[in-house]
């Protein structure tokens, strides 16, 4: 899972950094608003981390403007500013959660599994799914974000588990790369190539027993991809 984090403070940021690749997500880190849509817009992320008072964009405007491109992905305010009002500012413009400053390690990472999971339910979640599926010789649990192969347990985002589960429920059909940014990043989002592909690689990583030669997820050259 790859997670954005945007925060001036140094000592701040290095220490989110240090706490967050500990348990063992990828992190991408940046120091403005600025940076932080730059880097949002050419590298993605399944989650952000984002400071309200930051230099050249403050969290706001950074907020507003990955909303009008992403209305899924999660974002969270870390913010030392505690007046109501800001709360509800943050809020009404699409974040998803508030984490107030200064704050434990462990309300951190609970707070973005929980987020995490939350969204998972609110956006895909329907009670006639099943709980799992297979796929190949891994066993996804979407509600979960994880998945199994034996008693390996892989540890999955929740954009990640959109991409599995679109490719389970059309077992066989081509996808077009359209069809996978829709179903994961939604609608509005502006597609690259790029950033699929480097998702579909790090993806390739965690659930092929050899990801040079994919079972599950296979390409479909030209075209897109499918699962047999």
């Amino acid at each position: 899972m790859r997670i954005l984090i945007a925060e001036d403070d140094l000592h701040i940021r290095n220490g989110l950094v240090a706490l967050l690749q500990k348990e063992g997500y990828q992190v991408l880190a940046c120091a403005d608003g600025q940076e932080a849509l730059d880097t949002w817009r050419s590298d993605g992320a399944d989650l952000v981390l984002l400071d309200i008072m930051m230099p050249k964009v403050d969290g706001y405007d950074v907020c507003r403007q990955i909303r009008k491109h992403d209305e899924q992905i999660p974002v969270i305010f870390v913010s030392a500013k505690n007046e109501e009002i800001d709360r509800v500012v943050g809020l009404e413009l699409g974040a998803d959660d508030f984490l107030m400053k200064p704050f434990g390690t462990r309300e951190v990472i609970a707070r973005i599994k929980a987020v995490t999971r939350r969204c998972l339910r609110e956006q895909d979640l329907d009670v006639t799914k099943p709980s799992s599926f297979t796929m190949g010789d891994i066993e996804i649990f979407p509600q979960e974000l994880r998945a199994k192969r034996g008693e390996q347990n892989i540890e999955l985002s929740l954009r990640e588990c959109k991409i599995l589960e679109l490719l389970f429920q059309h077992a066989g059909k081509v996808l077009s790369k359209d069809d996978v940014f829709n179903a994961a990043w939604g609608r509005d989002y502006l597609p690259s190539s790029r950033t699929l592909d480097q998702q579909i690689s790090k993806l390739r990583k965690l659930v092929e027993k050899n990801p040079k030669e994919p079972k599950i997820i296979q390409t479909v050259h030209g075209v897109g991809y499918r699962f047999e």
